[in-house]
């Protein structure tokens, strides 16, 4: 099935030049690690972003990088330290092992396969889908 958006890591960086606008989000699994990928979206005018990681099981992991509890903040967003994934409005540590499992509480709002296409190259995140997550980023990063 072939379905149109914006690719990430086309090139040898595997970095995101410019965040995927109104479309399908497509992220090539061969540019994951345990490194936590940060892929910027714009949907209908609101930033938003996805991570995605290799979990230390070999799978692939996606979630929404805001936190459940805290997102209204403004800055309830993660960055990676070491092996965790940290809250930066309450300083939760989030084990890379939990990310796209845990639901509720504060961790990153997951993304779970019913949600995302996933053969052996890329992952694919819809538009539909990310339109229906546009609320909890109205602070984001605010």
């Amino acid at each position: 099935m072939f379905i149109n958006g914006a690719v990430w890591g086309a090139d040898d960086s595997g970095t995101a030049r410019s965040p995927a606008a109104d479309q399908d989000l497509v992220i090539l699994l061969k540019y994951l690690s345990s490194t936590a990928q940060f892929y910027p979206v714009i949907i209908d005018g609101v930033r938003m972003e996805i991570l995605a990681v290799k979990a230390p099981d070999g799978t692939y992991r996606t979630v929404f990088n805001t936190c459940q509890v805290c997102y209204a903040s403004g800055r309830g967003y993660y960055k990676q330290t070491g092996s965790v994934l940290v809250c930066q409005n309450c300083g939760s540590r989030f084990p890379m092992s939990r990310v796209e499992v845990s639901s509720g509480g504060c961790n990153p709002v997951p993304i779970f396969p019913q949600y995302k296409l996933q053969d052996e190259e890329k992952i694919v995140i819809p538009r539909d889908f990310l339109i229906r997550a546009k609320g909890i980023f109205a602070r984001w990063k605010a």
